[in-house]
């Protein structure tokens, strides 16, 4: 029998099932909840995308997805500390729309990036992370450019290993890594030039959810079609969505752009 959002939300709740926890569901945007009871920290999930996976993987994409949980909420509950864990501070990319506050009214470290995405920072912790606030700064006596530089230096460390398919005569590189870091990528502007150095066309650049960074070199029109429908793809199955608009990237800068089919882009810039 096809799994549905309903009957999804009902396994994860016999799944998670905790005195210490509250799970939650919103009808109207199908995202099912879970936090700890008293500090209100948690973690929403997106059924879609979930049923989507149930229904091509089975039982091990909820398995998979309940180790998460179980270990992100651990982590949400543990003391942390910035000091001797240098090397393991990132960026990470999110959307604007992301939630720029913890629960309890604490605000996360950010930095604006684009129109479309904004800068948040994670203290890597193995299987997963926890997002930097600011109280950080206060208890170590860290400020926000120094969490900054060195998200930036550690990223820059990460292998930027690619794959190419070719389209259309249009050249597009994706990097996957499941890192957690794949988005990141766009803030390690010397691997952007690299690529953008190899392109005969437009370098456009998407960062459809967390988990892919997409380069494309668009020699066409078709090319642009293509990105466009990739990249809402890519944005609705994602995990973690950022932006189904791609960018075009020039003289180091990143403008984000609507494709309008059969067209070239339209920059949004008013």
């Amino acid at each position: 029998m096809k799994m549905t959002n309903m009957k999804m939300k009902k396994k994860l709740e016999k799944r998670l099932q905790d005195e210490a926890f509250r799970t939650s569901y919103n009808r109207d945007n199908n995202v099912f909840r879970i936090e700890w009871k008293e500090s209100k920290e948690g973690i929403s999930v997106r059924l879609p995308q979930l049923v989507a996976k149930y229904n091509e993987r089975g039982e091990a994409a909820v398995d998979e997805l309940v180790d998460h949980l179980h270990e992100a909420l651990k982590i949400m509950n543990e003391q942390h500390q910035l000091s001797g864990m240098e090397k393991h501070i990132f960026p990470v990319i999110r959307s604007t729309s992301f939630p720029t506050e913890k629960k309890d009214g604490t605000q996360l470290l950010t930095k604006e990036h684009t129109a479309e995405t904004r800068i948040f920072y994670a203290l890597d912790l193995g299987k997963s992370y926890r997002l930097i606030d600011e109280a950080f700064l206060e208890t170590e006596n860290w400020t926000a450019e120094r969490i900054h530089e060195n998200a930036l230096f550690n990223m820059r460390s990460l292998k930027t290993d690619y794959k190419v398919d070719t389209v259309q005569d249009n050249d597009f590189y994706f990097i996957a890594t499941q890192d957690g870091y794949d988005a990141s990528r766009i803030l390690n502007e010397s691997f952007l030039d690299e690529i953008k150095s190899k392109a005969s066309g437009d370098l456009a650049v998407a960062v459809p959810h967390q988990d892919v960074l997409i380069l494309a070199d668009i020699r066409n029109d078709t090319g642009y079609d293509i990105l466009a429908q990739m990249t809402m793809q890519f944005f609705a199955e994602g995990r973690i969505p950022v932006t189904s608009l791609p960018f075009i990237y020039e003289d180091n800068t990143l403008e984000p752009i609507f494709i309008m089919a059969q067209n070239k882009p339209r920059n949004t810039k008013k």
